[in-house]
């Protein structure tokens, strides 16, 4: 993948398929990737639903390979080095603090634009730098997850912007089922 393009179609078996290439449809995956009670066994199928218009005609057989390419794709083929990494960003939680900081960066209002390429977002994405209260939560998160010391004022704003700054964790409706029965118990 050349980064100088914006391509809106990936190869699959020889065959390129169009994909959906908004930034908005890229996050909706995310958001559904993230939602735990999405079964682990449907998430390709659903990769591909949301992100080929015309996923009923690639191959059975090829539907695995074409959700790899798409992956490849937002990822801009770049390939993870196997090492794990702490979670950083949360694209559902943070909306409110990505969404200022990549307008800044792009000049514009992006959610109002009609269409905005996912790979043209990410790079607005990318080029966030300087102050904005993203930044700032970043760093405080990538602090922790390090157990490197927190500067005063880091502190102090942790201390006021606890919940913006811890990740939530996901939970499936049975799982909040379960604690509401437990609640009602005690």
């Amino acid at each position: 993948m050349i980064g100088y393009e914006l391509p809106s179609s990936v190869s699959v078996g020889g065959t390129e398929f169009p994909i959906r290439t908004d930034y908005r449809v890229v996050l909706d995956v995310f958001a559904a990737m993230n939602d735990a009670d999405v079964p682990a066994y449907a998430r390709g199928e659903l990769i591909g639903i949301m992100m080929f218009p015309d996923w009923d005609k690639i191959p059975i057989g090829k539907k695995c390979e074409a959700v790899e390419r798409v992956i490849e794709w937002i990822d801009q083929g770049n390939h993870d080095d196997g090492k794990p990494h702490p979670r950083l960003i949360d694209w559902e939680q943070d909306a409110n603090l990505i969404v200022p900081a990549v307008n800044a960066v792009a000049h514009t209002e992006i959610r109002a634009l009609p269409y905005l390429h996912w790979w043209t977002f990410l790079a607005y994405y990318m080029d966030i730098s300087g102050e904005s209260l993203l930044s700032t939560v970043l760093t405080i998160r990538q602090k922790r997850a390090e157990h490197k010391k927190l500067e005063k004022w880091e502190q102090e704003f942790y201390r006021k912007n606890k919940d913006r700054v811890d990740l939530r964790t996901r939970e499936t409706a049975e799982i909040k089922a379960e604690k509401e029965q437990i609640e009602k118990y005690l």
